[in-house]
């Protein structure tokens, strides 16, 4: 289940294109990926550039791939219920760090696979929509 997972890996693009992939904690509310970053990160500089990112859950043979656009972004004093959201989720707390922001990620395409047989069915959500 999707909701229990606290690991993921984030990977973002600059407005020149230039890749880059981080390993983060997630919170799950509202059908929506929380992530905490700090705001001089690569990763916060892009998402605020593109507003988009690609996430990976679970391990190689059985992963869910996210394609997700910056819904909010926001501190901890800008928004207390996110970041208390974020702290009861996720395996950690950075609300004493006030380097530290919050992006609420919104999933506009989810795909899942095992194995190459499952490659033709991955796709589960398209333009934000489930399509099972």
């Amino acid at each position: 289940m999707l909701a229990a997972e606290v690991d993921v890996w984030v990977a973002t693009a600059s407005s020149t294109g230039a890749p880059h992939l981080i390993p983060l904690s997630l919170a799950w509310a509202d059908e929506r990926v929380i992530i905490a970053i700090p705001k001089s990160s690569v990763t916060a500089h892009n998402l605020g550039e593109t507003g988009a990112a690609r996430l990976a859950v679970g391990p190689t043979r059985d992963v869910v791939m996210i394609d997700a656009v910056v819904d909010k972004a926001a501190s901890a004093a800008e928004d207390a219920a996110l970041a208390e959201t974020f702290a009861a989720h996720a395996d950690w707390d950075p609300r004493r760090d006030p380097t530290y922001i919050y992006f609420v990620l919104r999933p506009v395409r989810v795909q899942a696979w095992r194995e190459a047989n499952e490659i033709a069915g991955r796709t589960l959500m398209r333009n934000g929509g489930w399509q099972i």
